[in-house]
């Protein structure tokens, strides 16, 4: 997890009332519930004790960012919420103690600390998936999807070793795992074409970053010849998917355990503390800004070098194979405008989308770029965007290594509220959502700077959808500029487009445009209906895909969005015989 910050989680009156009425030199104890990022949970009394010996999970109130910045750099909080002042923690005895020494108030959450040491079990009548939450399947399950993937589908899919897990490192094929990507794209189609990337579950204990990335790659390929835009997209781009970044981690995870961290014995050796935060192990800046820890046993130990992690070697090594470098050296230096390149590294929880830097409260370069794009993503998940630091530093993490080290668009999603998430949150809520969120990362790649500061193409239509050659059909949209959450200001639409078969990014042919007219009379509004007869007297029989997008006043074209139309041969009239 990089982090979270949960507005509304616990009753504050209670716990004035509760700190009241205990000392708090000792272990003070309060009961809170998985679902403690939805706001529902409430804070009581609780009447059973917490293991003497932890860990724990505690709540420990602040009164300025510095003490959680000081906290943050050694135990990553699960949660912060700055408006009501606390943040939640798991910590062992000594972390305890050193937070009542930093002049924290610490209070145990017991049921959340009793959640923390249950047993996990499989559920009644439970065939497959990790015990306890069927709808995450398990590492091994996980890479077979991807092998299956690529075999099913050998025009669209391939399944790449890029590296091998620390086990396999240190032990041999006969332990740990090797480091997969899952590439799709349409080997027919031909030309440069702009890459997405997307890790997932770098931290072992977030159960919904690995299956949430699963189930996109999935849905691309059962997609592809009948879904319009997972069509275009697979054609014209490149889709890499780490599914796991740290397998051997995660098989730990899978046990129940809490585990963040890869496996790596040489820290913190033989106990449950031991490896090194993935997250915290980029070459990009390591451990330069008091945003991870130098001791072994921490939850954010950043390794003993830059890039020290086999996993993490993988990662970097593969990144760089695919994207050219786009950004100087300097941290004042933007990526150009016209960069291409978006990375994704999904985590849990949060309900978050983050973007560089994550070191320096100073704005980055592409700042307003990024940003736009960051309240995009979020207007398709629901969650609240900002900037990685308005939460606390952190560096040598994947986001900044991404746009620092090479201008590719960085983002990080913290998925849903919880890290063993419930399979109810996560098919009702996070799938859907998300799944929204990363097509539209896919349909920006190409010009992520750019795009998304332009209007989006919804409800693209066409009628009819199977038409007589020479037919005249009615293609429909509405171009809207507001789809935002955040302080984005919007435009009124000046135009509308769409190609047929062929994009503008094509060079291997000429692309023609051709207009498309306001429903209403004229554009002058954010949001516009528009429409345009195609003539389909020269289009052949078959398949035809039309992408359609929309103009702001700012001169600013956004994403396309892609409808198909099938032409037929003339009709066939038989005489009709009359005896």
């Amino acid at each position: 997890m990089h982090t979270s910050r949960v507005l509304g989680v616990f009753v504050v009156f209670l716990v004035a009332l509760f700190l009241a009425l205990v000392s708090l030199t000792g272990f003070s104890q309060v009961s809170a519930t998985e679902q403690t990022a939805t706001g529902q949970a409430h804070l009581f009394l609780a009447p059973t004790i917490a293991p003497n010996d932890g860990p724990w999970v505690v709540v420990a109130y602040f009164s300025n960012r510095e003490q959680v910045n000081r906290v943050a750099e050694r135990i990553e909080p699960w949660e912060v919420n700055y408006d009501q002042g606390f943040m939640l923690l798991e910590v062992d005895k000594d972390q305890y103690q050193w937070l009542l020494e930093l002049g924290l108030q610490v209070v145990i959450a017991q049921e959340l600390t009793e959640l923390l040491h249950r047993p996990q079990f499989a559920l009644p009548e439970q065939e497959a998936g990790i015990p306890g939450y069927p709808c995450y399947r398990t590492v091994e399950v996980t890479f077979a999807t991807g092998q299956q993937i690529a075999i099913d589908h050998p025009g669209l899919a391939t399944w790449i070793d890029i590296g091998d897990s620390w086990k396999k490192f240190a032990f041999g094929s006969d332990s740990g795992h090797d480091i997969m990507v899952l590439r799709l794209t349409n080997a027919q189609v031909t030309g440069s074409k702009p890459k997405l990337f997307i890790l997932s579950s770098i931290h072992a204990r977030e159960y919904a970053p690995a299956e949430l990335n699963t189930r996109f790659a999935e849905y691309l390929v059962i997609n592809y010849g009948t879904d319009p835009d997972a069509t275009w997209l697979l054609d014209h781009h490149e889709i890499h998917l780490l599914l796991h970044g740290n397998p051997d981690g995660r098989e730990r995870a899978e046990a129940g355990k809490y585990w963040r961290k890869n496996t790596d014995n040489n820290y913190c050796s033989d106990t449950d503390s031991r490896g090194a935060d993935l997250n915290r192990n980029f070459e990009f800046l390591w451990g330069c800004c008091n945003g991870s820890s130098d001791r072994h046993c921490d939850i954010t130990y950043r390794g003993q070098a830059p890039a020290s992690e086999p996993e993490t070697q993988a990662i970097q090594n593969y990144v760089r194979s695919i994207y050219p470098d786009q950004r100087e050296d300097a941290l004042s230096s933007p990526a150009p405008a016209d960069a291409s390149g978006v990375f994704i590294d999904l985590h849990s929880y949060g309900e978050l989308v983050l973007w560089p830097w994550g070191f320096t409260y100073d704005a980055p370069p592409n700042h307003e770029a990024l940003r736009t794009l960051g309240r995009k993503f979020a207007y398709f998940n629901g969650y609240t965007p900002e900037q990685s630091i308005e939460l606390y530093p952190t560096d040598g993490t994947t986001g900044d290594f991404a746009y620092g080290e090479l201008g590719i668009a960085g983002y990080t999603f913290e998925l849903g509220t919880a890290f063993f998430q419930s399979c109810s949150t996560f098919e009702g809520d996070i799938l859907s959502n998300n799944l929204a969120a990363l097509l539209y990362a896919a349909k920006i790649v190409r010009t992520p700077y750019q795009t998304p500061a332009g209007p989006d193409s919804m409800a693209v239509n066409i009628s009819p959808k199977f038409a007589v050659k020479g037919q005249e059909v009615i293609l429909s949209a509405t171009i809207d500029d507001s789809f935002y959450s955040g302080g984005e200001l919007t435009q009124s639409i000046v135009a509308a487009e769409y190609y047929i078969d062929v994009p503008p990014w094509v060079s291997s042919t000429t692309p023609v445009s051709f207009a498309m007219s306001a429903q209403d009379g004229g554009f002058d509004e954010p949001s516009e209906p528009v429409m345009a007869s195609v003539d389909t007297t020269g289009l052949a029989s078959g398949r035809h895909i039309l992408f359609v997008r929309g103009l702001d006043a700012d001169g600013n074209w956004g994403a396309f969005t892609a409808t198909f139309l099938w032409i037929e041969e003339d009709q066939v009239y038989l005489p009709i015989i009359v005896k």
